[in-house]
C-alpha cells in the first residue's frame, strides 16, 4: 500500500528539498494540503546504497520557539512512537521501497489546526551518514456562506463623507478567507472619499476564523435601484472557491425637487355634490412635510400629502397649491392643480303656468345657467316625440293645446347633471263635454263625463227613472282633475229604463249631455246594451246578421228534408220551434240632447213553429 502511494506521489512533487550528506538524499514536499478533521499523509523519499539505520521523524513547535520534537524513531531493530508527543495515538509511519526508491510516510489521524506546522524527516545510513528533508502541513477549512446585512436607516445623497451601507460576515474559515464588494457585477475598490472598506478578524476559541467586513459609500440617487452583495474567496486544496450572498438594494434618501398635484376621480369631470381627493407627491425620499392652500388659505390636513373635499360646490372650483418641505436640507418645492366643478342650476320657465283665450299666441322659454353646454327639450304626453330646443311656439290655442308642457334641460358630457321643470297651460272658455259608457253582462254600467275648459268647469250628475219621471239618487261619484279639465265617474244599476244627464258649468258658460237606458228583451240571456250617440246602428246590423243566419239554417233543413236524408218520426214530419224567451228581458235606449236614436231589442213571447216542408 505504501508503495502504491509513493509512486504517483513522486512524480507530482511541485518543488522538492533536498539535503545530501554523503550518500544520503531526501526528497520531501514543501507543503501537503489538508482538510481540517481529516487524515493526513506526509512522504519522505530517501536514496541509499543500502537499508537505512535509522529514520527519525521530528516536528518544529510552532511560534519563535522553532525547537525539534522527536514524534518517531525507527532503526533496524526498534519502532518507537513518543507517548508523550501530541501525536501519540494519531500516527502511524509505513516503510516500502520500490525500484531502489525507499520512502517512509507519516500519516496523521484526525488533523487539527494545531498540526499546521513542520515536520522533519531523517534518515541515516550504516556508515553513520544523515539526510534530512523538510514538509509544511497546511489545514483548511470551508467557512459559512456569507451573511450580508443592510442598513435600514437609509442613505442621505446629501451625506459629504461615506455612509454605511451594509456589512458582510463569514465564519469559522482558515485559513483567512477574503471579501470582495460588487455593485451591479462590478466589484468595488476603496477610494478616497467615496468608498470606504473596513475589515476585521476574529480568532475564535476553536482556532477558525470570523471575518466581517463594512462598506462605506457615498451615494448618488441612483444607487437605489442598484444590486449590491458580498462575495467570500477561500482556498481548499488545490483550489481556490468563492460564494456569494444574497442581493441587497439600499435605501437612498434624496430632497424633493418638484411636487406633483394629483386629483381622484382622475378621469371624469367634477359636478356639485361630489367627493374630490387631492393628492400632493413630490420626487424626492422620503415625502417630505406638505401644506395646501386654495385662495391663498392654507387647508387643514396632516401634512402627509392627501386631501379629501367632501361635497364640493362651484365654489371649490379654482387653483390649489402645494408646498413641500424638507428639514433635512431646509428647501421649499411648490406646486399647482386647477379644479373646476361644474353645475347646472335650477330650470327656470317663463312664463310660468299661464291661462290663454282660445286662438291666442303663446311662446315658452326654458332655461337653466351651467357651466357645459346642455341639451333642451320639450315634452307633453300627447305629443308622438319631444321638441327640441329651449323655446316653444303654440299658435292658436284651442282646448288641444291646454295640458302640462315639461321641459328638460341636460349635460350630455356630464349626464349626471339633469333637471325639469313643467307648467300648465289652460286655456279659457266654456266647458265642452262628452260622455262614454261602459258595461259588462251582468255587471253595472260605468257613466263616464269628461269635461274640458277653464276656469275648470263643476260636473253634476242626474238621474231619472224614464216610466215614472221621478229621480233616482246618484251614488259613488268619482271626480278627479286632469291636464285640460275635469272627470267625473258614476256606476248605475239599471232595473229600469232611466235618463241620466251630465252637466258642466264655469263662470263662461254650461254644456250638458244625456244617456238613456232602457230595459229591453234579449233572445237567450238576459244582457244590458249601452248605446251612446250613434251606436243604435251597430245594434240593427247585428239583428239583421242573426236573422240571415236563421234564414240559412232553415233552408238547409228543407234541403235535406226533400232529399230524404232527415228523419221525421213517424209522421215523416218534424216541427222546429224556437224556445221561449224570457219575460224579464230588458229594453235599454240610449238619446242624446242634440240627437237622438232608438234602438229597440224586443224578445218574441210565446211559440212560433218553424217552417213546415
Amino acid at each position: 500500500m505504501a508503495l502504491r502511494y509513493i509512486a504517483p506521489l513522486v512524480v507530482g512533487l511541485i518543488v522538492l528539498t533536498c539535503k545530501t550528506w554523503a550518500a544520503v538524499d531526501v526528497s520531501m514536499e514543501d507543503r501537503v494540503d489538508v482538510y481540517l478533521k481529516d487524515q493526513a499523509k506526509i512522504p519522505c523519499i530517501y536514496t541509499l546504497n543500502e537499508p537505512a539505520t535509522m529514520i527519525v521523524w521530528f516536528t518544529k513547535l510552532p511560534g519563535k520557539d522553532q525547537s525539534r520534537i522527536r514524534i518517531y524513531y525507527y532503526d533496524n531493530q526498534t519502532e518507537i512512537i513518543e507517548e508523550g508527543s501530541d501525536y501519540a495515538g494519531r500516527i502511524q509511519v509505513s516503510h516500502g521501497v520500490e525500484n531502489a526508491v525507499r520512502s517512509t510516510v507519516l500519516t496523521i489521524d484526525t488533523v487539527e489546526l494545531s498540526d499546521q506546522r513542520e515536520f522533519i524527516c531523517m534518515v541515516h545510513n550504516v556508515l553513520n551518514d544523515s539526510g534530512e528533508g523538510h514538509t509544511r502541513l497546511q489545514v483548511f477549512n470551508s467557512p459559512s456562506l456569507p451573511v450580508i446585512k443592510l442598513e435600514h436607516t437609509g442613505i442621505s445623497v446629501t451625506k459629504n463623507e461615506p455612509s454605511k451601507v451594509a456589512e458582510c460576515k463569514v465564519d469559522n474559515g482558515y485559513p483567512r478567507p477574503n471579501i470582495t464588494w460588487y455593485k451591479d457585477r462590478f466589484p468595488l475598490q476603496p477610494s478616497v472619499g467615496e468608498i470606504e472598506i473596513k475589515e476585521s478578524v476574529t480568532v475564535k476559541a476553536s482556532g477558525l476564523l470570523r471575518l466581517e467586513s463594512q462598506l462605506f459609500m457615498t451615494v448618488i440617487r441612483e444607487d437605489e435601484d442598484a444590486i449590491f452583495y458580498c462575495e467570500v474567496q477561500y482556498f481548499v486544496p488545490g483550489a481556490l472557491k468563492m460564494a456569494e450572498s444574497h442581493p441587497i438594494k439600499i435605501t437612498v434618501f434624496y430632497p424633493t425637487t418638484e411636487v406633483t398635484l394629483s386629483i381622484n376621480p382622475p378621469d371624469r369631470l367634477i359636478k356639485e355634490g361630489d367627493t374630490v381627493e387631492i393628492y400632493c407627491e413630490g420626487n424626492g425620499k422620503p415625502q417630505p412635510i406638505y401644506t395646501l392652500s386654495f385662495k391663498d388659505k392654507e387647508m387643514s390636513g396632516e401634512g402627509t400629502g392627501v386631501w379629501i373635499l367632501e361635497n364640493v360646490t362651484r365654489s371649490d372650483s379654482g387653483t390649489y397649491e402645494c408646498q413641500s418641505f424638507d428639514p433635512e436640507t431646509d428647501t421649499e418645492v411648490e406646486g399647482s392643480i386647477g379644479i373646476t366643478v361644474h353645475y347646472l342650476d335650477h330650470i327656470v320657465v317663463t312664463p310660468e303656468d299661464t291661462v290663454l283665450d282660445q286662438m291666442q299666441d303663446l311662446t315658452l322659454t326654458c332655461n337653466a345657467l351651467s357651466s357645459l353646454p346642455t341639451y333642451t327639450a320639450w315634452h307633453k304626453d300627447d305629443w308622438p316625440e319631444e321638441v327640441v330646443g329651449h323655446v316653444l311656439e303654440l299658435y292658436n290655442a284651442s282646448y288641444d293645446t291646454a295640458g302640462m308642457y315639461t321641459c328638460e334641460v341636460m349635460v350630455r358630457s356630464l349626464p349626471e347633471l339633469r333637471g325639469q321643470k313643467s307648467v300648465q297651460i289652460s286655456v279659457r272658455g266654456k266647458p265642452k263635454i262628452a260622455v262614454n259608457a261602459t258595461n259588462n253582462a251582468d255587471r253595472p254600467v260605468n257613466l263616464t263625463c269628461y269635461a274640458q275648459g277653464y276656469p275648470i268647469p263643476n260636473i253634476t250628475w242626474t238621474l231619472s227613472d224614464r216610466s215614472t219621471g221621478k229621480p233616482v239618487p246618484v251614488l259613488n261619484v268619482e271626480t278627479q282633475s286632469t291636464d285640460t279639465g275635469v272627470v267625473s265617474m258614476i256606476s248605475v244599476k239599471a232595473t229600469s229604463a232611466l235618463t241620466a244627464n251630465c252637466t258642466a258649468d264655469n263662470e263662461i258658460g254650461t254644456d250638458e249631455d244625456s244617456l238613456s237606458i232602457d230595459a229591453i228583451a234579449s233572445v237567450t240571456t238576459t244582457t244590458q246594451a249601452i248605446s251612446p250617440k250613434g251606436g243604435s246602428g251597430v245594434a240593427i246590423a247585428v239583428i239583421i246578421i242573426c236573422l240571415l243566419l236563421i234564414a240559412i239554417l232553415g233552408s238547409v233543413l228543407y234541403f235535406l228534408y226533400k232529399k230524404g236524408r232527415l228523419p221525421c218520426g213517424r209522421s215523416g214530419k218534424q216541427d222546429f220551434t224556437k224556445e221561449k224567451a224570457s219575460k224579464d228581458d230588458i229594453v235599454m235606449e240610449m238619446k242624446s240632447g242634440k240627437s237622438e236614436e232608438a234602438v229597440l231589442l224586443q224578445g218574441v213571447n210565446g211559440d212560433k213553429k218553424s217552417p213546415t216542408v
